[in-house]
């Protein structure tokens, strides 16, 4: 049997497996971030199918070549199916996947919170639709003519009284919780994550969490919002011409990460929706890393943090205009066309060319369609995050 066709019966194995549905509802549970069953599902019994059984080195054999030859969505979506049948072909799947930083490729949704490659940028695009305030960010360089492209995250934009917030969901129908939010002027947003990262130095942020319906929130998920970074937008009080000048605190992102032999924090899986060890939460209580007051909630000190900035552009006389090099990626001018690049210090030691470096770049190319390519040690979680924060109205800015 060809190998793409024993991955073909894999598929139609799938749907036989009796813990599909069970499996089904926790996977769906997962993608809504916190919205989940009130109890815990009760494992059940199943039967692994024919598949469960073969060889380990056969089993292995045969997850690197999918791996291998699958580089690109759709087809690359073989080797998540290999992941889903069974728990041995899990693992091993898990073993054999790189992450973003290591392969430059985007596989299970645990990838879109770790940190992009090095040395060249994973390249994504994103849509607008003006009409219903949402953001949907896709695989790929350009949207495809069958519009079959891969959804990585989607936003809705929230307009209050105060603010403006931008809700990111792994799913484009369901908005349930604030991501991005920011000051009455719009000129700097505050970036959430409801799930705490990996590096416990970031902290819990204090804002109270009416977002949640107390029928939406499991007594064992962590309901707090962790502050993992702040994009602030210059102020043009003279009203001179030129782009938006930005940076871009990251709490989450230390500046060794950038220094040579440094590392970025890189999650390997989500929180365990049912873990024990999980804090219980109450809707009507504040959880106890809330109730600490500023002070003593621990944080990376401010020089210890990744600052990125906006990347100057030049004046180019005979278009009379602002200009940079996208290489391509950015075809119409907007005010809303950045490129971010670390901000240091030369006490920083930072080599030059990783000073000029872009970590993260985002134009437009079409009527509510725009470019977005990011490197490490952004993850497509905060780039997205950072990207989404330019389209709302900043009229001090301009």
């Amino acid at each position: 049997m060809s190998l793409m066709g024993i991955v073909k019966d894999m598929k139609e194995g799938i749907g036989n497996l009796s813990r599909r549905g069970s499996e089904g509802r926790l996977w769906r549970g997962r993608s809504r971030s916190h919205i989940v069953p009130d109890q815990p599902a009760q494992p059940e019994e199943y039967e692994q199918g024919q598949w469960a059984n073969l060889p380990p080195e056969l089993l292995l054999d045969i997850i690197c070549r999918v791996e291998a030859s699958e580089t690109a969505w759709p087809a690359r979506s073989a080797v998540v199916f290999c992941a889903a049948v069974c728990r041995s072909w899990r693992e091993i799947t898990k073993e054999i996947v790189q992450t973003p930083e290591e392969c430059g490729r985007l596989t299970f949704p645990i990838s879109l919170k770790q940190p992009g490659p090095r040395n060249n940028h994973i390249q994504c695009f994103i849509k607008r639709d003006s009409a219903t305030s949402t953001f949907c960010l896709y695989y790929g360089l350009t949207p495809s003519e069958d519009e079959n492209d891969k959804l990585l995250l989607a936003a809705r934009k929230v307009r209050r009284a105060t603010s403006t917030e931008f809700v990111i969901s792994l799913v484009a129908d369901n908005f349930s919780r604030a991501s991005n939010a920011s000051n009455f002027l719009g000129t700097k947003f505050t970036v959430y994550d409801s799930q705490p990262p990996c590096d416990s130095s970031v902290k819990t942020s204090g804002r109270p969490s009416r977002r949640f319906h107390c029928k939406q929130v499991s007594p064992r998920v962590p309901a707090g919002n962790y502050n993992i970074g702040t994009v602030s937008y210059e102020l043009n009080v003279l009203r001179t011409r030129g782009p938006r000048r930005l940076h871009c605190v990251m709490d989450s992102i230390p500046l060794a990460a950038i220094q040579e032999g440094g590392t970025a924090p890189t999650p390997k899986a989500f929180p365990h929706l049912f873990d024990d060890s999980c804090p219980v939460a109450s809707p009507n209580m504040k959880r106890k890393e809330d109730q600490i007051g500023p002070s003593e909630q621990p944080s990376l000190v401010s020089g210890d943090r990744l600052i990125l900035k906006n990347k100057s552009p030049r004046w180019h006389e005979q278009l009379q205009c602002w200009c940079l090099n996208f290489r391509g990626r950015v075809t119409v001018a907007s005010v809303k066309n950045f490129q971010l690049v670390a901000a240091v210090e030369p006490h920083h030691n930072i080599p030059d060319s990783e000073q000029e470096r872009v970590i993260l770049q985002f134009g437009k190319i079409g009527k509510d369609i725009f470019t977005m390519d990011y490197s490490y040690p952004l993850s497509a979680f905060q780039a997205f995050a950072i990207c989404l924060s330019s389209f709302d109205t900043k009229p001090v800015c301009e």
